[in-house]
């Protein structure tokens, strides 16, 4: 018998990075007062890691719970980047419906598209929230124009474009319907959830089932799987069987409950179907695996997640100041920790290579990627990675390349510029929009490999003043004639030392420095790029000879130019096929594959 659970509410926001997903979700919380101490716990209080606090954006879906007249309203706020869409694909299953967040300047943006995408092929309506509205350049009209057309673009059903609408300013926790009529806090908002949020659909009659959709490891409960109950109830202590994605049915026994209470999890007795739970007692839960009745087991149907685009190679360091930095430095840690990842991770690929001493990752972009290495880094690992590469897929006897859509928002002045760039990427033109100060936004169809790379040359080309989002669009003929639109000349170390002053005075006239003085390089080390698409040896540690004669020459001042600090994520975009980045818990460096110059020369004239 099917029901409805009308004391309950599990709803996704979702939105494109930065519209303010993470700060309503603040907001929330503090207006129905579902955790003490609020108020000391900052901004973003759900973005626990610190990786999301720094790059302000979402990384891993989080959970928690409102209370709100009587009705339990469950919320998942999820990540915004396309990049960690494996974890928008997995948990907007625990919902019934979504707050989809647009700012009410930048409109619809790339992410948007693809984080509504998911959520209308699952057939779940949304309630659009148009945020951001006390900004002085605010167009709510314009934005929900764009947001209409954004449904119909996607196919959405007549129920999903009969969505209502929020206006909100996050940062004050103010909500209205009526642009007219400003709010004073988010009783309209929670009041629009209500009503118009299904209530979870329950069948009471079944026996137990429940998707596990995310896992959390508990100190003293160790692992538990994280989804919605579909049906049934579940209890403390109750035998259950653990159907595999395989199909293979493993018998356990439920130890722990817990439900979402403001930011805790909260231990209950038992839940039941409509209720989103975390449940201990199975050690090898699994995502995307059923937790079912013991005697009548039947599995939920398993979750699809698109494919991965990049890949790179993860090894054991080999560089000549290996082992000082870190302190996990094996194959067999490294390994282990890429084989965690992948409990979580659903969107990871882990493969063996050749090299015992490295292993092929795969993800859905560089960030997607880079996220995983600084996590990495900061645990206390040293490794060595390669390029970003793409990932071909085979079609009819075709080879076939991923393709993405590209945003770039940018000073009308640049225009020329970023259509050369694009150009030379092999991008074609979808659309130019002009803004009403000045500003223009470009949207192209682009190779993946033309992505690679295209921020940072963006960036430098725009003076810093390019924002740059992309998407996974569709897989397309692969095109021979797409050169390596990353293609550089780098500054390479030819020994060992400290650099002078003295050296980079020199060594600057060659092109752009990533070191200054005082710095500790080995022979093979890249230092910086080359004015000139060749690579050039340099010596950067020579110091000055000291003479008993003067001269005004000689007691000129060296003036530097500050060198280009390279974060991991530009290191990833910079690097050549053969190059590495070395990464350990205080450093980040560029190096060669063959750190022998003789070595270098001899393999590249056999390759020609």
């Amino acid at each position: 018998m099917i029901d409805r659970r009308t004391d309950i509410r599990n709803i996704a926001i979702i939105a494109h990075v930065d519209h303010g997903k993470t700060t309503l979700v603040d907001a929330m919380l503090k207006q129905t007062h579902s955790a003490r101490n609020l108020d000391q716990m900052g901004e973003r209080i759900l973005d626990s890691m610190d990786q999301e606090r720094e790059r302000g954006i979402t990384i891993k879906a989080k959970n928690a719970s409102v209370l709100y007249n009587g009705v339990k309203i469950n919320i998942v706020d999820t990540p915004g980047h396309a990049d960690f869409g494996g974890e928008v694909e997995r948990t907007l299953r625990m919902a019934d419906g979504v707050l989809l967040l647009v700012d009410a300047k930048e409109g619809p943006m790339p992410q948007t598209k693809f984080v509504l995408r998911k959520a209308l092929e699952l057939g779940l309506n949304a309630i659009v929230v148009v945020n951001k509205i006390d900004k002085p350049d605010a167009d709510p009209d314009e934005t929900v124009n764009k947001t209409f057309d954004l449904f119909s673009h996607l196919n959405a059903t007549h129920a999903q474009h009969d969505f209502t609408i929020v206006y909100t300013n996050a940062v004050a926790g103010t909500a209205t319907l009526n642009l007219a009529r400003p709010g004073t806090d988010l009783q309209p908002l929670f009041a629009t959830i209500i009503a118009k949020v299904p209530a979870p659909a329950v069948n009471t009659a079944q026996p137990l089932q429940l998707l596990v959709l995310a896992l959390m490891n508990d100190d003293y409960k160790g692992k538990m799987g994280i989804g919605k109950i579909s049906a049934g109830k579940i209890t403390k202590n109750q035998a259950v069987a653990e159907i595999k994605v395989d199909g293979a049915v493993v018998k356990s026994k439920v130890t722990d409950i817990m439900v979402y209470q403001g930011l805790k999890q909260v231990a209950v007795e038992s839940a039941d179907a409509g209720e989103i739970v975390a449940v201990a007692g199975i050690p090898t839960i699994a995502i995307g695996e059923t937790i079912a009745d013991a005697d009548r087991p039947v599995a939920l149907p398993p979750i699809e997640v698109d494919q991965p685009t990049v890949q790179m190679t993860f090894g054991v360091s080999t560089s000549p100041f290996a082992g000082r930095e870190g302190k996990l430095v094996t194959s067999r840690q490294i390994q282990a920790r890429l084989m965690k990842e992948l409990e979580t991770n659903v969107a990871l690929r882990v493969e063996p290579t050749d090299n015992a001493n490295s292993f092929l990752v795969s993800g859905r972009g560089e960030l997607h990627l880079a996220v995983l290495i600084e996590q990495m880094r900061r645990e206390g690992f040293e490794l060595q990675v390669s390029q970003p590469q793409v990932i071909m897929h085979a079609k009819d006897g075709h080879k076939m390349e991923p393709y993405e859509l590209v945003t770039i928002d940018v000073p009308a002045e640049y225009q020329g510029v970023v259509i050369e760039v694009c150009g030379a990427r092999k991008g074609a033109m979808l659309s130019l929009d002009t803004g009403r100060h000045g500003e223009i936004q470009i949207e192209y169809d682009m190779p993946t490999r033309g992505v690679i790379g295209l921020k940072s040359a963006l960036m430098t080309k725009c003076r810093g003043q390019a924002v740059v989002n992309h998407l996974f669009n569709k897989y397309e003929p692969f095109q021979p004639d797409l050169l390596n639109a990353n293609s550089h000349g780098s500054l390479i170390a030819f020994e060992q030392g400290m650099s002078t002053g003295y050296a980079l005075d020199t060594a600057q006239e060659r092109g752009t420095l990533f070191i200054g003085p005082g710095v500790e390089v080995y022979a093979g080390m890249v230092v910086g790029q080359c004015s000139r698409d060749e690579d050039m040896e340099i010596n950067v540690c020579k110091e000055k000879k000291l003479s008993n004669m003067r001269s005004k020459a000689s007691d000129a001042a060296i003036l530097l130019t500050p060198p280009k600090e390279m974060s991991l994520e530009l290191a990833l975009e910079y690097i050549g096929p053969d190059e590495y980045v070395e990464v350990t818990p205080k450093s980040i460096r560029i190096r060669k594959r063959v750190l022998d110059a003789l070595a270098r020369k001899r393999e590249k004239k056999a390759a020609e």
